[in-house]
């Protein structure tokens, strides 16, 4: 099983989807305002925004993205205008992580795991190494 996409909910969804757009995903489906379909960047994963008008703000989820070079990323996020919780920060699950929020109030991730997204230490199972 592989995930295919994420639907968010949004009564800002134009705004939204700028948000995404910024963070590198490309607009593949648009029929905004009402709906639109994004790609990442990398592999075949979409993320989806659904126009919502009610007044519901962010979904209790976190939105994750591993990049390769997450400090860098961060500083060219921030200088298109995009402002961030969190910065980079090494975490004691072995993950470095910063945070910041989509209009819709979702809290995003950008992260990077390399081996120990899958593989950590902790491991459990027939499959750890």
């Amino acid at each position: 099983m592989n995930l295919n996409q994420l639907t968010i909910f949004t009564n800002k969804p134009l705004e939204t989807v700028e948000f995404y757009e910024r963070l590198g995903l490309t607009l593949i489906v648009d029929s905004r305002p009402r709906y639109a379909r994004l790609l990442c960047p990398d592999g075949d994963s979409t993320l989806s925004v659904h126009e919502d008008r009610s007044d519901r703000v962010g979904s209790g989820i976190v939105i994750y993205f591993e990049c390769e070079d997450l400090d860098f990323k961060v500083s060219e996020l921030k200088y298109l205008g995009l402002q961030f919780d969190e910065d980079p920060t090494d975490k004691e699950w072995l993950w470095r992580e910063a945070y910041l929020n989509d209009p819709a109030g979702n809290r995003v991730c950008l992260f990077y795991a390399g081996e120990n997204r899958i593989n950590p230490p902790w491991r459990v199972g027939e499959n750890a190494e």
